[in-house]
């Protein structure tokens, strides 16, 4: 069974949070770390797995990476702090 990962990222500094999704967040993640300060990731240095979730399915993948885009800051932040109080890197878990 393939699964479909809802993903946010952030910098050292938590002042960033980029939302993606990926069905192989492994791989994606290499490539944030590799991205040239061109891309959103690599200017504002956003490589910092601190939260993540899977689904089944591609299209839930989609309508959830774009539900949880439209939030605000806070929305983010409570959803983080509810899996990963500390904010720590969880790309060991993968």
């Amino acid at each position: 069974m393939d699964l479909h990962y809802i993903y946010i990222l952030t910098n050292k500094n938590h002042t960033v949070l980029y939302i993606g999704r990926s069905k192989q967040l492994k791989i994606r993640l290499k490539q944030h770390e590799n991205n040239s300060s061109k891309t959103f990731t690599g200017k504002y240095n956003v490589n910092k797995l601190v939260y993540f979730e899977t689904t089944k399915y591609v299209n839930n993948s989609i309508k959830r990476e774009r539900q949880i885009k439209k939030w605000n800051r806070e929305w983010k932040e409570n959803l983080i702090k509810d899996k990963n109080p500390d904010w720590k890197d969880l790309s060991d878990l993968l």
